[in-house]
């Protein structure tokens, strides 16, 4: 048994509220056991210079992420004058993953910012910025699809992420701080509703670890991502009923 007697294929407890903060065009906070992460989605009537310049058809879908000072267990300065190594790489983690979910050209010359802020932070934060930001960006592009704005088919398919890990040998899914902190693999991996990887990160924190260890880390994931799109589902199905 792991910490809170989970078994190595259980997800923490998961839960998403819609709709969690008023002024955003899509918003949403996911807990995922302690962590806690807040997703909100801007929508400009603009796209990026760059792709301006070299006439590039369509939207664009950015990602900003931070954590508060006191999401850990000791203060975290705020990253004011630049930002830190970890903090751009999962920015454009979460922009690459949620851009795999929507179709550019149809949304047409709009750029989505989804902001994910750590509330409380217990591991897997990126991969809970990925599973909450899609609730928060479907929430906000479907009041354009209402409104005749752009069509249903922008929204392509559904992303959620997990981590996973090796624990004394161990394939183990969706790891806590205190086991992340002593794993000796970590991956995280980010699927989309059709079983189809759009990115897989790996890593082992000491010795090399083998195929088969990564094939069976693969299979937790696949699982709980399934999970996890299915309480996304539930969560936009009930907001869905709502908005109408």
């Amino acid at each position: 048994m792991r910490i809170n007697h989970r078994k190595s294929s259980d997800l923490r407890p998961v839960t998403i509220t819609p709709n969690y903060l008023l002024y955003p065009e899509g918003s949403a906070l996911i807990t995922i056991g302690n962590t806690q992460v807040v997703c909100t989605v801007t929508i400009e009537k603009d796209i990026p210079r760059w792709k301006k310049n070299q006439g590039i058809p369509g939207g664009w879908i950015t990602a900003e992420y931070a954590m508060l000072p006191r999401a850990t267990h000791q203060r975290t300065p705020r990253e004011i004058n630049s930002l830190g190594g970890r903090t751009q790489e999962i920015r454009r983690l979460i922009g690459r993953s949620l851009r795999a979910a929507v179709d550019l050209e149809k949304l047409g010359q709009r750029t989505c910012t989804i902001d994910c802020d750590v509330l409380q932070a217990d591991g897997g934060t990126r991969t809970a910025a990925i599973t909450g930001g899609y609730v928060a960006l479907v929430i906000a592009l479907r009041k354009l699809i209402q409104d005749n704005i752009i069509p249903s088919e922008t929204i392509k398919t559904a992303v959620a992420a997990v981590s996973a890990g090796v624990l004394d040998g161990l394939p183990v899914l969706d790891m806590c701080y205190e086991e992340d902190s002593i794993a000796q693999v970590d991956i995280n991996v980010v699927m989309n509703s059709s079983g189809e990887f759009i990115e897989v990160q790996g890593t082992s924190e000491s010795a090399p670890f083998t195929r088969s260890t990564l094939d069976n880390l693969l299979k937790l994931a696949y699982k709980g991502i399934g999970e996890l799109l299915s309480i996304q589902r539930g969560v936009l199905d009930i907001t869905h009923d709502v908005m109408a």
